[in-house]
């Protein structure tokens, strides 16, 4: 079973490059529409065709399904579907899809600044029937002079997914891990016994997806300094605030880190596919940081660990312990530029999507998404893999934080604070030098 194991994570390393934003490739799906039953709006009588271009890959055969569905139901409809996953190359992807004139009618905005960016091409989606069902502040990021510009995917939560079985023979009470101190004990204690535990470390961190560090695990600093996305995109500078604590949370990674040759440096080659699908679904380490969203790379390595894992705090010292991230990853956007009738059809879609019982139904168990979207009540609407359970557990006890890196400067979290993290792991950047980039870059894209 374990050589099993070992040649699917294998296989599944050569063919998949996939990060929090999507990982590789790309698909295209032509269908054809009928009658929605559960939206208010009304899809076009005659014939029309639009192209989706987005970015989750994970969802790409959820959403192909769901297309297929809507079509089947709506005759006159043509839906052309392209997923490009990639970690960071969905918005280059986009800016590329945009210039060469094949501009999509449904497509994905990050938040804020996305939303500013995009403005001329942004459909206001303030009268659409789904706006009166979002979850309180999730439309804050994509409101823009009191019009409302995008719609959620979903919720997610992200913090250090762990191993329950590995945890419970080490004897560790994992419920009881709320501070930074409690999660230090923790991993010591893992790390004296990953022998007999069958470990090659505690965590595997991905140096090389900047994405992990620069984005997610900063928001956790920042977090604390914001109070909101919306006041991060607005600051003009950052104090940076909670950079020591942000300091120890790595540092606690970096020591006890899967290192592939045995230096800190060969951390920065660890990407998304080693530290989820080798090492973590194979049981060689016992927490990673990621998300909800890696249960499905974990169940199709190992469908019964899958079933047996749940997600720590990520606490700063001191600070908003006991919480993790969560938040709107990313938002659907309708091409304000297209026609009458392919952006009435693109409504329709969405609206029928989210809140049509067939849609509903898809939404939960064949994306596998967490709503941002009342009218998910019902016992057979609730998600059903562990970490999704999770983070509704966490956000139903209040212990979240917000996603403000969805408010950094554009490209700021990847490209500066998370290439220098990488610098700061290979010994090639101090802290303090670190901190001093940080605050310098943030206020000169904020010129």
């Amino acid at each position: 079973m374990k050589k099993t194991k070992r040649l699917l994570a294998l296989v599944s390393a050569l063919v998949l490059s996939v990060g929090v934003l999507a990982g590789c490739g790309s698909n295209n799906s032509n269908n054809s529409n009928t009658k929605n039953e559960g939206a208010e709006t009304e899809a076009p009588a005659e014939k029309v065709e639009f192209d989706i271009f987005q970015f989750k890959v994970e969802s790409k055969d959820a959403l192909e399904a769901a297309v297929d569905t809507y079509v089947s139901e709506n005759p006159n409809v043509t839906i052309n579907v392209q997923t490009v996953g990639g970690g960071d190359d969905y918005g280059a992807a986009l800016k590329s899809k945009f210039a060469s004139g094949e501009e999509p009618t449904i497509y994905n905005i990050g938040g804020t600044q996305d939303a500013l960016d995009w403005a001329e091409k942004l459909e206001d989606l303030s009268s659409e029937p789904w706006i009166s069902q979002a979850f309180d502040g999730s439309l804050d990021a994509v409101s823009l002079d009191g019009k409302v510009v995008g719609m959620p995917f979903n919720q997610e939560g992200y913090g250090f997914i762990y191993n329950k079985g590995i945890f419970e023979k080490a004897g560790i009470d994992a419920a009881s891990i709320k501070t930074f101190a409690d999660l230090q004990k923790a991993v010591e204690t893992l790390d004296s016994k990953k022998a007999d535990l069958g470990l090659d470390a505690v965590f595997a961190l991905p140096g090389k997806e900047t994405w992990v560090t620069g984005l997610h695990l900063s928001n956790v600093a920042f977090a604390n300094e914001f109070d909101t996305v919306v006041d991060a995109f607005n600051a003009k500078e950052i104090g940076f605030t909670q950079n020591e604590g942000l300091q120890k949370l790595l540092d606690l990674q970096i020591k006890y880190a899967f290192k592939p040759d045995g230096k800190n440096g060969s951390i920065n080659s660890v990407d998304y596919s080693t530290q989820v699908e080798q090492k973590f679904s194979l049981g060689t380490v016992a927490i990673i940081q990621q998300g909800n969203w890696a249960f499905g790379s974990v169940d199709g390595i190992d469908s019964e660990l899958a079933q047996n894992i749940g997600i720590l705090p990520m606490p700063i010292d001191g600070v908003k312990e006991g919480s993790i991230p969560v938040g709107i990853p990313m938002y659907w956007a309708i091409n304000s530029t297209k026609d009458d009738a392919q952006k009435a059809a693109a409504k329709d879609f969405l609206n029928w999507l989210y809140t049509s019982d067939a849609g509903k139904d898809m939404i939960i168990n064949d994306f596998k998404f967490i709503p941002a979207f009342k009218g998910y009540e019902a016992d057979n609407l609730q998600p059903s893999d562990p970490l999704a359970k999770e983070v509704l557990r966490y956000s139903n006890e209040g212990n979240t934080m917000p996603w403000v890196f969805m408010g950094y400067p554009t490209g700021w979290g990847m490209d500066k604070l998370g290439a220098d993290i990488q610098l700061y792991i290979a010994g090639d950047l101090t802290w303090d030098k670190l901190v001093e980039n940080a605050k310098a870059t943030w206020a000169e894209a904020r010129k």
